[in-house]
């Protein structure tokens, strides 16, 4: 079958071969581990799919997340397997309390660290739940559990370095450039588009999604990264000035921006920032060259970032970055997982059901890596279809083809089959999302062994109990703390709305201005980002995103005003009284949107024009 051919029928070709390197790369481990006389080989298999990424900088962090994890687990797990010997109780809680724990730090970190993370809470399952017949060979499982995950993995890195290409900074630089000069041509416009800054908003969004594959293998991606998203957020006030404050460019400023658009697309930077920052007359009383000076300097630290010394490297790195946390999401899904943990584990204790802990090993997979997804129940019916073709193709070998092998060399060779189906899987869009769990619940189920022993229907159970796993979760997805993208998205509403109280209330709020604006911004754009997959949630998205950056430019100009010296003892109480209002906005919205309005009487003409814009908000925010 020709290329086009595969093609039309939904094949991604590119997929296809990458897809195709990591099941080759799967089956050499398998016979390394073997021969290195490993007893749980088919793990050195399930390493490789695990680990193998795309490009160089995410297979080396990848690989070095995947045996953190793996270290930190196994050992907690040897833990609460010498904790059985003492009561059953205690490998039943302690491994529902560390898997909780682990799933409800990952959902607060981001990219690989998170992986990392979460890896090691299911890691310690692997351990603790498939040979808890004999506890007396936990210090000999848990080496053997971390010798075949380094195995696979140092086989995924040293074949896929041979493939992967470099991560192209090149090609995101040159997207962030075009979208900045994009975003000044439309702000120097005197008549820009309807719509817009819907667009621009959602390219924004969209690019600070790409961001943290870029970072991932090496100290200069992470602060290229970090100096990329500034310039990102210094440019989302920009936009939404145009939007939320209505104001128009004047002739003399629209040229100076339009001369630095096509100084960004020729990728003199400096010469762009230079000009963003050339003064004109009555620019004094205009708010966008504040924005503008922002985005300049955060240009030029952009471009001194292409060659920083490596002092400059670990400061950067080692400097916590202000972004999007979803602390709500995050205690519901450590619970979650906790709870259903226990639960399950003390049904085990209860019926001794022989195939309970791979069922329980199942579960701890399911309910800690997929609750970072957006809506992990959707997710879970194509992960159990997944891990039927998996047992499918467990049993089909086990039990029609092994019984021929003379070793167990023969045996691993028998899978090979198996193994080389999960490209086709892979590579079709039908497939892709349930290709990863075929792959990996096929070799789960079948460890080579000569000569063979068990019965089929041990073998069936053992494929019921795997099942279990993403049932138990897509229940416990959709009946405990519900989560869905609606639903993550009305946690980051309630959380812009904490912070504006917060800020509000603060009498040392702009001390931590920069601090309060990174968090927003990132907010706004996770929000708009998220809404590109919903169904008539763009305008919803964009209008939110406006009302809350309104709001808090004004939270932040009544905290101004009070340590103005010049401001009136009227103004003065009357901003007092606001901040006040907008600490308690949530218990009393039209109070707060009246104390704006009677603000605004009482300032000049632009800072009343802002409270007035405010005040129009209040109900968007609260509603």
């Amino acid at each position: 079958m020709t290329a086009g051919a595969l093609a039309a029928r939904g094949f991604d070709l590119a997929r296809l071969g990458f897809a195709f390197r990591t099941a080759l790369a799967c089956c050499l481990a398998l016979v390394i581990a073997w021969a290195m006389g490993l007893e749980h080989p088919q793990w050195a298999g399930m390493s490789v799919w695990a680990a193998a990424q795309p490009t160089r900088g995410l297979l080396l962090e990848k690989s070095f997340f995947r045996f953190a994890g793996t270290v930190s687990g196994t050992i907690i797990g040897v833990l609460l397997v010498l904790g059985m010997q003492v009561h059953p109780a205690i490998l039943v809680t302690g491994l529902a309390l560390w898997v909780g724990t682990c799933t409800w730090i990952g959902n607060l970190q981001r990219g690989l660290v998170a992986y990392g993370t979460v890896l090691a809470g299911y890691s310690a399952s692997m351990v603790a739940l498939l040979d808890t017949a004999h506890p007396d060979q936990v210090l000999h499982l848990g080496a053997d559990r971390l010798a075949t995950v380094l195995t696979g993995v140092v086989v995924a890195t040293l074949a896929g370095w041979a493939f992967a290409p470099r991560t192209d900074a090149a090609e995101l630089r040159g997207r962030v450039r075009a979208l900045l000069a994009d975003l000044l041509r439309h702000i120097a416009g005197p008549g820009a588009a309807e719509g817009g800054e819907r667009a621009l908003l959602s390219r924004l969004a969209a690019v600070d999604d790409a961001l943290d594959p870029q970072a991932a293998g090496s100290l200069r991606s992470r602060s290229q990264v970090r100096t990329t998203r500034a310039v990102l957020l210094a440019a989302v006030p920009l936009l939404l000035w145009r939007v939320g404050e209505g104001g128009a460019t004047r002739p003399a400023r629209a040229v100076l921006l339009s001369r630095a658009a096509d100084a960004l697309e020729r990728g003199d930077m400096d010469e762009a920032a230079l000009l963003m920052e050339t003064p004109e007359d009555g620019d004094a009383e205009s708010r966008l060259p504040e924005n503008l000076r922002r985005l300049a300097g955060a240009l030029r630290d952009w471009d001194r970032g292409n060659a920083p010394t490596l002092r400059e490297l670990v400061r950067r790195t080692s400097r916590p970055a202000v972004l999007h946390r979803d602390p709500i999401g995050a205690g519901h899904a450590g619970l979650r997982a906790g709870g259903l943990m226990l639960l399950f584990g003390v049904l085990w204790l209860v019926t001794g059901w022989e195939a309970w802990p791979f069922a329980l090993l199942g579960l701890s997979v399911m309910i800690s890596v997929f609750s970072t997804f957006e809506n992990p129940a959707h997710t879970m019916r194509h992960i159990f279809a997944g891990q039927v073709l998996g047992v499918i193709g467990a049993l089909v070998c086990w039990s029609l083809l092994w019984p021929f092998a003379q070793s167990g060399l023969q045996q691993i060779l028998l899978t090979f089959p198996f193994i080389l189906l999960g490209p086709l899987l892979v590579s079709h869009r039908a497939t892709v999302i349930a290709a990863m769990d075929y792959n990996l619940i096929l070799l789960l189920m079948l460890q080579p062994g000569f000569p063979l022993t068990g019965e089929l229907a041990d073998m069936a159970a053992k494929g019921l109990a795997v099942l279990f796993g993403p049932l138990a979760a897509w229940a416990g997805y959709r009946l405990i703390f519900p989560i869905d993208l609606q639903r993550r998205q009305a946690h980051l509403l309630a959380m812009m709305l904490r912070d504006l109280t917060d800020i509000a209330r603060s009498p040392r709020a702009l001390d931590h201005r920069r601090v309060w604006q990174a968090r927003l911004y990132h907010r706004a754009l996770r929000l708009v980002r998220s809404s590109d997959r919903l169904a008539r949630a763009e305008d919803r998205a964009l209008t939110a995103s406006l009302a809350f950056l309104t709001l808090g430019r004004a939270v932040m100009r009544c905290h101004e005003l009070l340590q103005s010296p010049g401001l009136s003892p009227s103004a003065r109480r009357a901003a007092r009284l606001t901040l006040e209002r907008l600490a308690r906005i949530q218990i009393n919205p039209p109070r707060a949107a009246s104390a704006l309005s009677r603000l605004a009487l009482r300032l000049p003409a632009e800072d009343a024009r802002l409270m007035r814009q405010a005040a129009e908000q209040v109900s968007t925010v609260t509603s």
